[in-house]
C-alpha cells in the first residue's frame, strides 16, 4: 500500500492519517452532518470535485468541528507506531515525519481523508 501511495504522486498525508486512525471510532450521528456541512462549504467554493487541500475551508471546518483531544491523540499515536526502517519511500517518509511533528496537521489530514471518502461515493 505504501509503495502504491508513493508511486501515485498524490499527497500521502490524508492516507497516512486515515491508516493511523484505524482504531478511532467516530459516532456516525456526529460525523455525517459535519461532513455534509463541509461538503456544502466545498461546493460553495466552486467545483466540489476539485482537489482537497489540508488548509482549505471545508477540511479545516470539518477538522475543527470534530476535534477532541482524545481523537487527535489517537491519530498521533497511530502515526508513531513502529514502522519499517529503510522503506525507500521518500515522499511517504517525509509526509509521516511532517505529520508526527504537527498533530494538528495530522488531524486535518484525517478530516481530509473523511471528505475524500465522501467525494468518492
Amino acid at each position: 500500500m505504501l509503495a502504491a501511495l508513493e508511486a501515485s504522486g498524490a499527497d500521502p498525508r490524508p492516507a497516512l492519517a486515515l491508516v493511523a486512525a484505524r482504531g478511532l471510532t467516530l459516532d456516525d450521528a456526529e460525523v455525517r452532518p459535519a461532513v455534509r456541512r463541509a461538503m456544502l462549504l466545498l461546493a460553495a467554493g466552486g467545483d466540489p470535485h476539485r482537489g482537497l487541500e489540508l488548509d482549505g475551508r471545508a477540511v479545516m471546518a470539518l477538522a475543527d468541528e470534530l476535534t477532541r483531544a482524545d481523537r487527535v491523540a489517537a491519530v498521533e499515536s497511530g502515526l508513531a507506531e513502529p514502522r519499517p526502517a529503510g522503506s525507500g519511500l521518500p515522499a511517504v517518509s517525509a509526509a509521516l515525519e511532517e505529520l508526527l511533528a504537527a498533530p494538528e496537521l495530522a488531524w486535518r489530514a484525517y478530516a481530509c481523508a473523511l471528505l475524500a471518502d465522501e467525494l468518492a461515493d
